[in-house]
């Protein structure tokens, strides 16, 4: 667990401030559910077979004799709450997203915390393959929003409950062939949940998988019709795809379509995040027959990613105004009241002193645009600017000065007649 500040907090707070503008713009809702859950939430819907309930959960007994948990994901608790709260009784889609802090006692390695922070989305309420594009699509802008190009959505049916015997069936079957070279938690899998034996990280057990039963042979007519339709829909919608048979996610509760996105901005290929559709979780918690979908990214990885893609974190005041004397500072912070009335972002130098140190400080904080206040400028009712980038120096009028920042936000060379 980390403590969050500086460059690395600011990109926490763009993603979070481009989630909170996409997600609203498709109609989702934020919600927040708290950080301890009790722990049948989880074995309830994330599955005693996952690795998740088997070895990650911080859980302990309350003062109160109650088993609870830090809740290792959410999507469980947002489905509890939309229970618990009969957010489901209407006919109408549920849709909602979250932005907050999970647990997981994992392994630690590079990349990897004990606290991790996550946006979802979950769509309740609509089984067809039309809402996960519609979801997938909400995603893509998400990610392109954030400047993120090389993506591509990895695919697979999953199937339903009634038709994955035949499934396991065949798998068992290929296992006991080869079954010394898989590990000892792939044979626990194996008796617990088959599918789980496709998650398994360890790359002997991948190499084992080779020529492996693939789930989407053995699907039900319904599900194969609607893999079919999801991969028209993202065709149409000009949405990068390609099927990968051994996606499962870790999670025990997805039927049907199951999903990762994979970025090569990096370089290599590797997946920023998955989900996927859960048709059977809300009435296996104790709630009404509705279908979900839904999907989560840490904010972790994807800040890490961006600030290796894109350099520098936005920076919260891209201007400082830096008065000259006091009669130019008690006019910089009437100026300054009006500017951030106004909506700039605009940080003010308040120790006094001599420009020259205000400046560095300007420069060593990534400062784009300089305002240069004092007597000479009072006087003749400008304001001097200098450009950081450029080095450039020219005078604005004092009244023009909230438009002038406007239109360098906006990437406006001149401002707008």
């Amino acid at each position: 667990m980390r403590d969050l500040f500086g460059a690395e907090l600011r990109w926490f707070q763009h993603i979070e401030e481009t989630a909170h503008r996409v997600f609203r713009r498709h109609g989702y809702g934020e919600i927040r559910t708290p950080i301890l859950e009790e722990l049948d939430v989880f074995k309830r819907s994330v599955g005693e077979s996952s690795d998740i309930v088997n070895k990650e959960m911080y859980q302990f007994t309350d003062k109160g004799g109650r088993e609870v948990v830090m809740r290792p994901e959410n999507t469980a608790g947002v489905v509890r709450a939309a229970i618990q709260h009969k957010l489901l009784a209407s006919n109408d889609p549920a849709l909602f997203y979250y932005i907050g802090p999970q647990f997981r006692y994992e392994r630690m390695q590079s990349g990897r915390y004990r606290q991790f922070w996550q946006i979802g989305a979950e769509s309740f309420g609509v089984a067809t393959p039309e809402s996960e594009a519609e979801s997938l699509l909400m995603l893509h802008s998400f990610l392109t929003d954030l400047g993120l190009k090389s993506l591509v959505f990895s695919i697979n049916s999953v199937g339903t409950p009634e038709s994955r015997p035949a499934f396991h069936a065949a798998f068992r079957a290929f296992f006991a062939d080869r079954s010394e070279q898989f590990c000892e938690d792939c044979h626990r899998r194996l008796q617990s949940n088959p599918l789980r034996v496709l998650d398994c990280k360890n790359e002997n057990c991948q190499k084992a998988l080779t020529g492996h039963p693939v789930l989407t042979d053995h699907l039900d007519e319904a599900s194969a019709r609607h893999h079919a339709r999801l991969k028209v829909l993202l065709t149409e919608l000009a949405l990068p795809f390609e099927e990968n048979p051994r996606l499962v996610r870790g999670l025990d509760y997805y039927t049907r379509t199951a999903f990762e996105v994979l970025s090569s901005d990096l370089g290599a290929q590797s997946a920023l995040l998955g989900g996927g559709r859960y048709d059977g979780l809300i009435k296996q918690m104790g709630g009404p027959e509705v279908p979900g979908f839904g999907w989560a990214i840490g904010l972790d990885r994807l800040a890490m990613v961006l600030q290796q893609v894109q350099g520098e974190a936005p920076q919260q005041a891209p201007a400082m105004l830096i008065p000259l004397g006091e009669r130019a500072a008690t006019e910089a912070l009437k100026l300054a009241r009006r500017l951030w009335d106004a909506g700039a972002a605009l940080q003010l130098e308040t120790r006094g002193g001599a420009l020259k140190k205000a400046m560095a400080s300007a420069n060593r904080n990534g400062i784009q645009t300089v305002l240069i206040l004092g007597d000479g400028e009072l006087d003749g009712g400008t304001i001097t600017v200098k450009h950081m980038a450029t080095g450039e120096q020219e005078s604005w009028p004092l009244g023009e000065v909230a438009a002038r920042l406007a239109a360098i936000r906006l990437g406006l060379r001149d401002l707008p007649s």
